[in-house]
């Protein structure tokens, strides 16, 4: 943000409170990291986490919010009203954990056997209550209001568009006009520095379920059966064919079967195979055509076999797709707080998928990582997120609440005329 001659003392407040950031985000790092070990302690999985929504409760009890909780999952949902009337945006932290049995070795381990907190979760929610302080401590500077979205279910469960129906955006009582997201990487960046890209950034995710309905009979006369293992096969690899053969290889299909049953015994042909694949895509477009395409080369190479197939395609997350103007501010305070080299432009989108694509949909935003690999640890080789040996560096919270607090103190400052213009 430049500061000239005409710049009122308000506008100057701000300007400070953007360049303080990383160092008051050090300085609270203790208490941040805290939070984040307690909250590792006690992962819980899908739309309902009372210890989780108890320790984020109470670590906003003392910051002079509008805290409300959701109806339909243990969301919390925090208001921070500026000084000042302006718009509102918002930050989210998602909160679940996943099914994995941790083998980090972190002193904080889990102790919810078979529950981890695999994918950094713990981080995001302590990194937003992390922004929120830094936020509070500048309400003075604040035209507008901060909507702190604290979120279950986003490991397959949709608790971004649950929240959407609970009238998240409109929290503040106006609507939100932009919405700011980040998410920590295990590995694949170096600790402390942040990435994105504009348009596409991660893909859209379904599942496909098939079934290919034979008639079983004896392993030693299959001509007198209908095999369905065979087939089952056959579309295994035409599934790959097909999304090399019918896609732009410059829009892709990614199509892999994770999940391949039939069968009790080797002398044994069964009536029924099952398939079970994920289907990532990275336009609307793409994923608008992609599940016609798998149902009609499914149900037609049963057929030519004689045989029929059944397919249940079942839509996943979006795309999460950016907004240019969005990830422009995301790249220029990032590099504005952390230091020039703190931000690294992601050359491709991400085949993993996320909820807040449902947010994005809504309003334009930034979506961006954040470098958590510990220190000793390259990032290149490092276990990726959902690893039971997947580690975050606490350092990672001075990054992710800076960058967060960064972020919406100056896209409240642009209808102020001290922001970016759009």
């Amino acid at each position: 943000m430049a500061l000239d001659e005409s710049t009122t003392p308000d506008e100057r407040a701000t300007g400070t409170a953007l360049a303080a950031l990383h160092e008051e985000a050090r300085r609270s790092l203790p208490r941040t990291a805290a939070l984040r070990h307690a909250l590792h302690r006690v992962p819980e999985r899908g739309l309902d986490l009372p210890l989780t929504q108890g320790l984020v409760l109470d670590a906003l009890a003392d910051l002079d919010l509008e805290v409300s909780t959701g109806r339909a999952l243990s969301s919390v949902t925090a208001v921070l009203r500026g000084a000042r009337p302006g718009p509102a945006v918002l930050l989210r932290g998602d909160m679940d954990a996943l099914p994995v049995t941790e083998e980090s070795g972190e002193p904080f381990t889990s102790q919810h056997p078979g529950v981890m907190h695999a994918c950094g979760h713990d981080l995001h929610v302590a990194g937003l209550v992390g922004a929120a302080r830094l936020l509070a401590a500048r309400r003075e500077q604040i035209a507008g209001s901060v909507v702190l979205m604290f979120q279950p279910g986003e490991e397959g469960e949709h608790g971004a568009r649950l929240m959407l129906e609970d009238g998240v955006l409109d929290a503040a009582g106006t609507p939100v006009v932009a919405a700011y997201g980040v998410h920590v990487m295990a590995s694949t960046l170096p600790l402390g520095v942040v990435a994105s890209r504009p348009g596409t950034f991660m893909a859209a995710s379904d599942t496909v379920r098939v079934t290919v309905h034979g008639r079983g009979g004896h392993g030693s006369k299959p001509y007198l059966a209908a095999d369905p293992v065979p087939v089952a096969a056959e579309m295994v690899l035409a599934l790959q064919t097909m999304v090399t053969r019918q896609f732009d290889v410059f829009d892709p299909v990614v199509v892999t079967v994770g999940r391949v049953e039939a069968g009790t015994k080797d002398n044994v042909i069964p009536d029924v195979a099952h398939l079970e694949a994920t289907v990532r895509t990275f336009s609307a477009a793409t994923h608008a055509a992609v599940p016609e395409r798998v149902a009609r080369l499914c149900e037609h190479v049963a057929a030519a076999h004689g045989m029929r197939a059944t397919v249940d395609y079942e839509r996943g997350y979006p795309v999460t797709a950016n907004d240019a103007d969005e990830v422009a501010r995301a790249r220029r305070v990032t590099q504005d707080v952390l230091g020039a080299d703190a931000w690294q432009d992601a050359p491709v989108p991400v085949p993993g998928a996320e909820d807040f694509s449902y947010v994005l949909q809504q309003v334009p935003g930034a979506f961006v990582f954040v470098g958590a690999t510990p220190p000793g640890e390259d990032f290149r080789t490092a276990p990726y997120n959902h690893s039971p040996r997947a580690r975050f560096d606490d350092e990672a919270l001075v990054a992710g609440s800076a960058v967060l607090a960064a972020l919406a103190l100056d896209r409240l400052a642009e209808d102020q005329g001290t922001g970016t213009a759009r």
